[in-house]
């Protein structure tokens, strides 16, 4: 009986989540995010060719690092990803101008994905959530007002969407904001090291680079991220705070785009408060021809959200919360080893510095050559391998290979270097013993070849 009825409340609660998240709610907040979203991958699409950085990132290196397993994405290395990106540019237009939305959000989905998955030398945690949202919009009706596609009437124009279409970037924010501000909770970023380090190279930024440099401030900067990750969401939903946090919340991100130069992030986080605001609101400030939404129109819209697709979201966003504790899974300190790092919202925490080379030997004859990375990468490549086992693996592997073309059946590879932390004395990252070209990458487990310790607390 007690299972029994377990079950039943269980199956009521979900009912009862279900009808939640299937409630009409006026769609100006989504179409509104639409278009500024569109405009900023647009922006991404194209600022990345003109700006030089795809021709740095794509196309002056003989090989990009993929993420582990992804080997078949080289096929775009090189001016391929010109195309990719002008593209990109081109979808970002539609997207905002919601033509044909669909197949527009889509391409821009799997060829950011693609650009995204190709190269790990240019990461960070901003591009990975611009992939995850693009995702999410292709599962929106974010076309159904103020578009082409209803103006020319391939889709019927709706004033209203379900409710989870809001939820899921509220969930989504809270998941990316609480872990960014959980993992800053460590001795070095209380102490400011790693802002004092990148500050120290901003001395003449401006009129403010002076300012830059005094410890007051790099405190202030230091605990005021803490505090605005952890509290930015909470402050946004509460509708008596909900005024102050945006104005905060656009002078942090206003900050961050000035000092730090990281791209459309800033805009897109300021973009996606419009989530928070209420939708007749932001009818009212931007689309005042639009009809208010009357009770007769929210009871005779009938949102169905069905049993398989609400686990489905469940399971995403449990994932989404495993991604970035999954570091605790892995032996030694995740700043140290970068196992469990990538995907986990671990934005901007710690600066490290190495150098690295190889020594390949051909074990029937037991000749050996040294090989430096900055022969066969880009300087930004040879800086970040490094300091990045996995990339350190991925390059013994080149070299494997590019060895095996000279004739040389069966080499083995060592890695030697140093690696600083946050400034400290340098130290070995990588076992030089083992021989990295015939060693398997796990990515369930601690590599026994990383060194696992490196304390921050020293």
């Amino acid at each position: 009986m007690d299972t029994l009825t377990h079950t039943s409340i269980s199956s009521r609660r979900a009912v009862g989540l279900s009808v939640w998240l299937t409630e009409p709610i006026d769609n100006s907040s989504l179409i509104l995010f639409r278009i500024a979203f569109g405009l900023l991958i647009a922006a991404e699409g194209f600022g990345a060719i003109l700006t030089g950085w795809v021709r740095r990132t794509y196309v002056e290196p003989a090989f990009t690092f993929n993420f582990i397993g992804l080997d078949f994405l080289q096929l775009f290395v090189g001016e391929t990803m010109y195309i990719v990106y002008g593209l990109m540019g081109i979808a970002g237009v539609i997207v905002m101008l919601g033509y044909r939305y669909r197949i527009a959000i889509l391409t821009y989905a799997v060829l950011w994905s693609i650009s995204y998955l190709l190269q790990k030398t240019s990461y960070n945690n901003h591009y990975y959530l611009l992939m995850l949202l693009c995702w999410v919009m292709a599962l929106m009706p974010a076309h159904r007002y103020y578009s082409l596609d209803t103006r020319q009437k391939r889709v019927a124009k709706l004033l209203t969407c379900p409710r989870w279409c809001a939820v899921v970037f509220v969930v989504q924010l809270f998941i990316v904001y609480t872990f960014a501000s959980l993992a800053k909770l460590y001795p070095d970023w209380l102490a400011g090291i790693p802002i004092g380090l990148w500050f120290a190279g901003k001395a003449d930024f401006w009129l403010i680079g002076p300012i830059l440099q005094k410890e007051w401030l790099q405190t202030i900067v230091a605990y005021g991220g803490i505090a605005f990750d952890g509290l930015i969401i909470p402050a946004l939903l509460w509708r008596k705070t909900r005024p102050w946090a945006f104005v905060i919340g656009v002078f942090f991100h206003g900050f961050n785009s000035a000092v730090f130069h990281i791209g459309i992030f800033p805009y897109l986080a300021i973009a996606l408060c419009v989530f928070f605001f209420p939708p007749e609101q932001v009818r009212r400030l931007f689309f005042q021809k639009k009809p208010p939404l009357t009770a007769e129109a929210v009871s005779s819209t009938n949102y169905k959200l069905p049993t398989w697709a609400l686990a489905l979201g469940i399971l995403y966003f449990a994932w989404q919360v495993y991604l970035p504790l999954r570091h605790h899974l892995y032996e030694g300190n995740v700043f140290w080893t970068e196992e469990g790092h990538r995907l986990s919202w671990r934005m901007m925490l710690r600066t490290k510095s190495g150098s690295v080379r190889f020594m390949v030997e051909d074990k029937a004859t037991g000749e050996t050559w040294w090989e430096e990375p900055r022969d066969h990468l880009t300087p930004k490549q040879a800086r970040k391998l490094a300091t990045h086992p996995d990339m350190i693996w991925q390059f013994s592997q080149y070299l494997d290979k590019i060895y095996q073309e000279r004739g040389h059946e069966d080499v083995a590879v060592y890695a030697h270097g140093e690696v600083s932390l946050n400034g400290r004395e340098r130290a070995p990252m990588v076992d030089s013993s083992v021989d990295l070209a015939n060693v398997s990458w796990q990515p369930f487990r601690h590599a026994s070849w990383i060194y696992p310790d490196r304390e921050l607390s020293e």
